[in-house]
């Protein structure tokens, strides 16, 4: 019987892996049941024995991309990256050419504020925790003025990459991850008390 949990555990978890990385690729509505079973190795009738509904999936999926983004952060501050280089890994060519390894938010968020209440909450749960690793970086700034540094910093570095994606123009979208790297770490050294920015 034990054996029989493990199992059905790490099939869940192939099956939340695959739909996070294909959410990620082709968003919530480009893949069916049957696609998301048939990525994650699977049959489609074997679903139902893991989730009540698709958006029991696309939730937890949300929630488990964004906590590869949180798990990614950390390695990299740890390894001793800092901020600035995780910035530029974010807003990298790598990055913006495998949207299914990269950042739920950049690829995701406008999807999310037209999905379910559980869906935008997994979703939120992760972004906050970004957030918070990132108003670290300020650590002589009231909390609160942290948080709002990183919030802008996040949505900065997200936006970009969401815009640097969209355009077909190679040139432009180089340009535009450059763009974005600069205003970002403009914003990173801002001095205490200052305007971000």
């Amino acid at each position: 019987m034990r054996y029989a949990s493990h199992h059905k555990q790490a099939t869940r978890e192939r099956i939340v892996e695959a739909a996070a990385r294909r959410f990620r690729e082709k968003g919530f509505d480009a893949s069916g049941v049957q696609g998301l079973m048939e990525a994650a190795g699977l049959t489609h009738g074997a679903f139902f024995n893991h989730f009540a509904s698709k958006e029991d999936l696309v939730a937890e999926a949300t929630s488990a991309a964004l906590d590869q983004r949180v798990n990614g952060v950390r390695k990299q501050l740890e390894a001793g990256r800092g901020i600035e280089g995780y910035i530029r890994s974010y807003l990298s060519l790598g990055h913006r050419d495998n949207p299914g390894r990269g950042c739920a938010a950049a690829t995701l968020a406008a999807e999310v504020a037209r999905r379910s209440v559980e869906v935008r909450q997994a979703f939120a749960e992760g972004v906050s925790q970004l957030i918070e690793i990132l108003a670290a970086h300020w650590p002589d700034l009231p909390p609160e003025e942290a948080s709002a540094r990183a919030m802008a910093l996040y949505g900065l570095m997200s936006g970009t990459m969401q815009l640097a994606r969209a355009t077909p123009d190679e040139a432009l979208s180089r340009r535009i991850l450059e763009a974005g790297i600069q205003a970002a770490l403009e914003l990173l050294s801002g001095k205490p008390g200052s305007a971000p920015g």
